[in-house]
């Protein structure tokens, strides 16, 4: 299988890269510098010229707090990127498989596991562009290109920028213990509750709907079992067996929603299940942390 990446150099494209290859494909991984998605043109040579098997849209302004700020660029990228990609596949000789990566956060939280086929209510800004080329998908896949959406809940692993909960969570825990920063960790909203897998498990999940069995739908990739942020926190800690103050801030506060993803379908069509424990992986983050802390 010939396979294109968008948005390769990403957290996630550096485990799929690999993981695909490992499976035998041949890869053409791309960057934001060697494909600006955001131009049509660019991506239609690409599709044309590489003529891939399957498309793997990666590509994306990825952080749901930096939306809140540069929200026209985010549609621009995720929105039009998606758009720009979906034509060009359309529109090649031998149209590919495409695999649209979306969010859980399309479906804008509630008190039970979200179904695929429950309504898309986004609350931010990202989450509304995810949302939007979700649906943008669902419409080239009515036309005839076999579009599968995926809809990953909260993951994590190794190499996670430190914006994102958990691996701020490490970084900070990791500095305390090596003496670079006094004894308070700067956290948001510790009741908010996610639905959190290790990075592989997710890779996985990818590249089983590349099968050309699956059938073009959407498809969620959570563990479903929500866990409290806070209580992320506590096994980190408790992890390290670091003892300190923990300081919420109020610009790292998001409103304490709850969001689970309900897996099932995924399960039925390929047989995937997350192998990964929740103490597993916050282990191997908080290692990855304590590396660059004693590198940096």
């Amino acid at each position: 299988m010939r396979v294109l990446v968008t948005g390769a150099s990403g957290f996630v494209g550096g485990y799929l890269v690999p993981r695909l290859e490992a499976a035998g494909a041949s890869v053409r991984a791309t960057d934001r510098q060697e494909l600006d998605v955001c131009d049509p043109e660019a991506v239609r040579r690409a599709v044309a010229g590489w003529r891939p098997d399957a498309v793997v849209h990666l590509a994306a302004q990825s952080s749901d707090a930096r939306s809140r700020s540069r929200e026209e660029a985010t549609w621009r990228i995720n929105l039009g990127g998606t758009l720009a990609v979906l034509r060009a596949c359309a529109a090649s000789s031998r149209p590919p498989r495409v695999l649209l990566v979306g969010s859980g956060l399309a479906y804008g939280g509630g008190p039970r596991p979200h179904r695929e086929d429950d309504p898309l209510a986004p609350a931010s800004p990202y989450a509304r562009t995810k949302a939007a080329a979700d649906l943008l998908g669902g419409v080239f896949a009515r036309r005839g290109l076999p579009v599968v959406r995926a809809r990953p809940f909260n993951h994590t692993g190794p190499g996670q920028p430190d914006h994102f909960a958990v691996p701020s969570f490490a970084r900070q825990i990791a500095e305390i213990e090596a003496g670079r920063r006094e004894p308070v960790l700067r956290v948001g909203n510790l009741d908010a509750v996610r639905d959190l897998l290790h990075v592989d498990d997710v890779v996985e999940a990818y590249v089983r709907l590349l099968d050309p069995a699956v059938p073009p739908r959407a498809f969620n990739v959570a563990r479903g079992e929500g866990i409290r942020i806070g209580d992320l926190l506590r096994e980190l800690m408790d992890l390290a067996g670091v003892r300190a103050e923990v300081r919420v801030e109020p610009a790292r506060v998001r409103p304490a929603d709850a969001l689970v993803g309900d897996p099932s379908r995924l399960s039925d069509f390929t047989g995937w299940t997350p192998r990964r424990s929740l103490r597993e992986t916050l282990a191997e983050v908080l290692e990855s942390s304590r590396d660059r802390v004693r590198r940096s």
